[in-house]
């Protein structure tokens, strides 16, 4: 039988899903199907609108090994499993003479636990916590959580937290969830045979493409105990993200609330000198934390080593007393002790892993408002990890619309444990970068403005210059603007400005829930939204009440994150430009990612319009506009004023 060719393939499945075939399309799908039959490795970068899900899906559906395909948000996971991928398997069926199986796999907290929600929740009397079901009262919005969660877990058929709908709030969910270190194991556990969390691992045994996320990818390569099914392609949509959340999961933390949970419940299943003895190395860490004050610390201070060092060797002897001692006095005893176990293996790892000092960690306090002062330890770069876990033994595609920074890929792979590009030698895994471009016409659709006459913008302070900017851009608009800031001040003092100076509304992220605020934006041409970070990634608003993306400044990691600045350091101790590796390559990939909200169709048109001097005139102004689409690019500010206003008149004509 004859092997069926790709084009043939990626036609069928693009009409499938009604969609139609774009050069970008096709050239990211020879190119994928290259790199798994070579078993090498491929960066590509594929614009909105380029299709890439089927660019990828279809070749490797072809090539017919296991693929992981792990995506960073939970809407991209959603439309592969529900959308794409039923779609696509349809399409390919006759001419592939067989059916592709895909599943979902999550961390084992996104699903419902039937032994906490039959057993409840081991009771913590210190904490004055009791029975949440018999405690919350049916009127409450906890009570009421619960008891739809009651109902669904008799219908829901696999337990997925994202399958509520609508959802329930994270206080809700702790009561029926658990965390991988707290479960007592199918084997041990009386719900074992019914466990979600199981079947959704044995679906994934048997699929031909497991869908997962970053995290869990992370935990796979970090933790050593293998989590996804083995297999032979792996893809990662939304690279960009990969790096962060990555970080995150590497990154440990101790805050007093935390060690004092662990003595809390380790305290009623050890004898009471290990228990005091942990009680006293948690009251000398919290005395400690009291006088914490936010920042790096470069060496640990003698008093912390110290103290780390008690809390560690308390939480051993603990750790060995739980194995020995049984109390028949307490309920649901195994699920209690692994609880424990869990809360003090913690606290021991964490406290064994500053107390150690390794050059490669780096350590730092943190203050927060609400939770108090923690202690963070995170790797100085996860690059090496990345190296050694993501690129052995598989062919891996990673894909963005944005992972070429400055005008090439070597920026992205770097911080992925990449050579540059073309680089050969012993266990240097090969990659190319691919550019496939996008369906959008940037360069008529979308300018590009840098307002170079403001004054470059300080630290601290009110910029009264970009203010009055703003509103004149806004107002030549017609509303119509999502801003995007670099800090929450920054957002909220813009948003009470333009809400006294302007008659149109203005919504600010943190006043409503993100979906309902996004929701509102897109339906009211009028109506401007401002916030951070969340919005300079997750927004999609198509069509004519998007047309101006407003950055007030350079988004630059600010100068007192400790682990952007050890990373910056450590470059330019190696001899490198820690700034551009560091600072600059963070700024343009959020910039070009902001810059991506314009145009998400191939009817839009508008401007982005950067208020920082800095873009123009700053020798790395250049690397940061190369990393951004290609839009039609000005500083004349009267210029932009008339297209935003012909761009606003021909919206207002289409409309009536």
């Amino acid at each position: 039988m004859t092997k069926p060719s790709l084009p043939d393939l990626l036609h069928a499945a693009v009409t499938a899903v009604g969609g139609t075939e774009r050069p970008g399309q096709v050239a990211m799908a020879e190119a994928v199907a290259e790199a798994v039959d070579d078993q090498s490795h491929l960066l590509v970068q594929a614009g909105t609108g380029t299709g890439k899900s089927l660019g990828y899906l279809v070749p490797a559906l072809a090539h017919g090994e296991r693929v992981v395909v792990a995506t960073a948000t939970l809407a991209l996971q959603r439309q592969l499993v529900e959308r794409d991928l039923p779609r696509t398997v349809d399409a390919l069926h006759p001419q592939l003479r067989r059916r592709p199986e895909f599943a979902m796999l999550k961390g084992r907290s996104n699903y419902l636990c039937l032994h906490r929600l039959h057993e409840g929740v081991p009771q913590e009397e210190e904490d004055g916590l009791f029975d949440p079901f018999e405690q919350a009262t049916p009127t409450s919005k906890l009570g009421k959580d619960l008891l739809r969660l009651r109902d669904w877990a008799d219908e829901t058929e696999t337990g997925d937290r994202d399958a509520l709908t609508p959802g329930v709030s994270d206080r809700a969910w702790g009561q029926v969830s658990v965390a991988s270190r707290e479960c007592l194991g199918a084997s041990k556990c009386a719900y074992g045979a019914e466990c979600f969390a199981e079947a959704a691992r044995e679906r994934a045994k048997l699929a031909d493409v497991v869908v997962t996320n970053h995290a869990l990818l992370a935990i796979d390569a970090i933790e050593g105990a293998p989590v996804l099914p083995q297999h032979e392609v792996l893809i990662i949509d939304e690279a960009h993200e990969l790096v962060s959340r990555v970080t995150g999961a590497a990154t440990g933390e101790l805050t007093p609330g935390q060690v004092n949970r662990a003595v809390r419940r380790a305290a009623k299943l050890v004898n009471e000198k290990a228990a005091d003895q942990l009680q006293t190395a948690a009251e000398s860490f919290e005395r400690l934390m009291e006088l914490a004050l936010p920042g790096r610390l470069e060496e640990l201070p003698e008093d912390l080593g110290y103290c780390l060092m008690a809390l560690r060797d308390a939480a051993r002897t603990v750790i060995s007393a739980l194995g020995t001692t049984r109390d028949k006095s307490v309920q649901d005893e195994d699920a209690v002790r692994k609880q424990a176990l869990a809360s003090v293996e913690n606290v021991h790892a964490v406290a064994e892993r500053i107390a150690n000092g390794s050059e490669y960690d780096v350590v730092w306090y943190e203050r927060h408002d609400r939770f108090g002062a923690s202690l963070r330890v995170a790797p100085l770069s996860v690059s090496g990890l990345l190296r050694e876990k993501l690129f052995a033994d598989r062919s891996v595609v990673l894909t963005s619309a944005t992972l070429k920074l400055g005008g090439d890929f070597n920026g992205v792979g770097a911080s992925l444990g990449l050579a540059p590009e073309g680089t050969q030698g012993d266990d240097i895994p090969v990659w190319k970068g691919l550019d496939v471009g996008s369906p959008f016409d940037y360069a008529k659709q979308g300018i590009l403005y840098v307002a170079k006459h403001l004054a470059q913008p300080g630290r601290e302070g009110s910029r009264t210059d970009m203010l009055d900017e703003l509103a004149e851009l806004i107002e030549a608009a017609g509303g119509r603007t999502l801003g995007l800031f670099s800090s929450m001040r920054g957002a909220q003092a813009a948003a009470e400005a333009m809400r006294g100076r302007l008659d149109m509304p203005v919504l600010l992220q943190g006043e409503e829930t993100l979906g309902e605020l996004i929701r509102t934006f897109a339906s009211d041409a009028r109506t401007c939204l401002f916030g951070t970070l969340s919005l300079w990634q997750g927004v999609d608003v198509p069509g004519p009440n998007c047309q101006l993306v407003v950055m007030d400044r350079v988004p630059f990691p600010r100068p007192d994150d400790p682990l952007m600045s050890a990373r910056q350091k450590a470059v330019e101790q190696a001899g490198g430009n820690g700034f551009m590796a560091v600072a600059a390559t963070h700024a343009a990939l959020l910039m070009a990612q902001g810059a991506g909200r314009l145009v998400r169709a191939t009817g839009d048109r508008g401007v982005v319009a950067v208020l920082d001097p800095r873009v123009e005139r700053a020798r790395y102004g250049a690397f940061l506009r190369k990393s951004m689409p290609d839009f039609w690019y000005t500083t004349d500010r009267n210029q932009v004023r008339r297209s935003l206003a012909a761009i606003d008149a021909a919206a207002k004509a289409a409309e009536s």
